[in-house]
């Protein structure tokens, strides 16, 4: 899926602003746009009201997402801090779920690093954890981070 320029300025400006430095999470805008031209990687966009961003509108949030065969794989999921808590994660995991069923995929997998605080998001949108990579992480400062592997069964 190529996406259009401005789409990917509104997932850079989200990524920037959401993801804590500490941690190394963030991608490049090179990764992204390399992600999305390899064809099986998609991506949702959320405005601040809870639906897709009008054109020249901000983007609140965003995922990232590679599909396979029968599966599909969160990669990043991405809200403002100032637009947390208001549901537009809910709404874009619903979103994720929905797309990736069309696609035909039957589960969603996702990986986080343990201590990450959206885990309680994920939990309470159906995903479990399923296992763990011991010390797979490493921050900027070197230091490992266990990741948990976390499935979702769709329908």
């Amino acid at each position: 899926m190529i996406a259009p320029r401005d789409d990917i300025d509104r997932i850079m400006a989200v990524m920037q602003a959401a993801f804590a430095p500490e941690f190394g999470e963030a991608w490049s805008r090179r990764q992204v746009e390399d992600a999305l031209l390899v064809g099986n990687c998609h991506y949702g966009l959320v405005a601040s009201h809870g639906d897709e961003p009008l054109a020249g509108e901000p983007a609140a949030g965003f995922y990232l997402s590679r599909a396979g065969y029968e599966e599909e794989e969160l990669l990043l999921l991405a809200v403002l801090p100032e637009q947390r808590r208001k549901g537009l994660a809910n709404y874009l995991l619903d979103s994720l779920k929905s797309e990736a069923l069309l696609r035909g995929a039957k589960q969603l997998f996702l990986e986080m690093r343990r201590g990450n605080p959206a885990e309680s998001l994920y939990r309470a949108c159906g995903f479990t954890p399923i296992g763990e990579r011991i010390n797979y992480y490493r921050t900027p400062t070197g230091e490992r981070l266990d990741a948990i592997t976390f499935c979702c069964k769709i329908q």
